[in-house]
């Protein structure tokens, strides 16, 4: 099933009045754990992946996993950056298969944040991509991701909320209102009279970050509040580790595969449990109807050359593949020679576009229009493009 529009999504959700998981994952146990729990569930996901966890796992590889396990769900799926630190960060992230991105600049000023934002909004909706931004800071208390989130929380205030979004343009807000990353000490006090005002002047999806630790009750009034996106992880984390100190009781010698045996089902029991407190079981078919598929689109050229030789093609070829590869959306640059020996046309370009919306933002982009006139249209005057999108059924005008 392809990726549906994140946007979308909480869109539904927070019309709805319910909750999507995004749940953090570290290693492919937790994918796949993600996935099944969300199927299960029949419950849309977001499967998200924190710029603060890269130490643990190489990102490129996993998000090449992470796409595979979208594609093949049976459930909608987002696929997000959480924490980016940086438009670079969320470049690549774009350009690796994400369609929702978290920029992080919650910790700096007020006008610095709103700088960085700015500019990630940028890059983002150029491509067709959300972005969440953080105002407010929501610190780490307890457990291993709380190093994370060094100082003090710093509640979010509703009128500068206000001016954020209009100044930014971001899709999605996260709040601090009394959340904190990694465990907590003694029992969760939210400020829903703040997450109240803020919903009010907002209108827009909210996002907690923090979501471990919290009564059921204390979830639905976050839902009920404008809360459409949760985030969730430390309580995955804490599932999986008990399964293994269970395992290592069971029998001290236990290589790898025995002290992770049985980790995969304690984490999806997790996700389940928590969909349904979010509210999310039963909501896949109703999300599939309201949200656009998120496509990739292919950019095809064929083409002949004028005036050159065949190891001066070559060095266009190279110099396109690295030139290229680097603009925002570009999810990957393949060139190649026909392997027949007399055809129409000899050269080909391909170039997957992350989205639709990448083809404007493609042909405008600097480096794409430099490169094209200096290096490639002069030499293959001959030459035919086409842009296409990937699709799982004939569309009804060509049927």
């Amino acid at each position: 099933m392809p990726l549906v529009d994140m946007k979308d999504m909480l869109g539904h959700t927070f019309r709805e009045r319910y909750a999507v998981g995004a749940f953090d994952l570290v290693s492919l146990d937790f994918l796949e754990a993600i996935v099944a729990g969300a199927e299960a569930r029949c419950a849309p996901v977001i499967l998200s992946l924190a710029e603060s966890h890269f130490e643990y796992y190489d990102f490129e590889l996993t998000m090449a996993a992470t796409a595979a396990a979208a594609r093949r769900a049976s459930v909608p799926v987002a696929i997000h950056l959480d924490h980016g630190a940086s438009s670079e960060s969320v470049a690549r992230a774009i350009n690796l298969g994400c369609n929702g991105v978290m920029v992080d600049a919650s910790s700096v000023p007020f006008e610095s944040n709103v700088t960085t934002t700015c500019a990630v909004v940028q890059i983002a909706h150029a491509c067709g991509v959300p972005v969440e931004g953080e105002l407010g800071y929501v610190a780490g208390v307890e457990g291993e991701d709380a190093e994370k989130h060094p100082g003090k929380v710093v509640y979010t205030s509703a009128e500068e909320s206000c001016a954020y979004v209009e100044r930014t343009g971001v899709d999605f807000l996260a709040v601090s209102i009394g959340t904190v990353h990694g465990r907590m000490r003694g029992a969760p006090k939210l400020d829903f009279e703040r997450l109240a005002r803020i919903n009010e002047v907002l209108h827009i999806p909210l996002v907690i970050h923090g979501g471990t630790g919290l009564s059921d009750d204390q979830y639905h009034k976050l839902i009920e509040n404008g809360t459409a996106k949760i985030n969730y992880y430390t309580a995955l984390a804490d599932a999986a580790a008990g399964r293994m100190r269970v395992n290592m009781l069971r029998d001290s010698r236990a290589g790898y595969t025995g002290l992770m045996n049985g980790v995969r089902g304690a984490i999806q029991a997790e996700v389940e449990r928590m969909i349904q407190v979010f509210g999310g079981a039963n909501r896949a078919e109703a999300v599939l109807a309201a949200a656009r598929r998120f496509n990739p689109v292919e950019h095809v050229i064929v083409y002949n050359v004028n005036g050159i030789e065949d190891t001066q093609v070559e060095n266009i070829m190279a110099r396109g593949r690295e030139v290229l590869a680097r603009i925002p959306g570009v999810r990957r640059v393949v060139t190649g020679w026909a392997v027949s020996e007399e055809p129409k046309y000899r050269f080909c370009w391909l170039v997957e576009f992350a989205s639709q919306s990448v083809i404007d933002s493609y042909r405008d982009h600097p480096d794409h229009v430099a490169f094209a006139n200096q290096w490639f249209r002069s030499a293959a005057g001959d030459r035919v493009s086409i842009d296409f999108a990937h699709v799982t059924q004939v569309p009804a005008s060509v049927a």
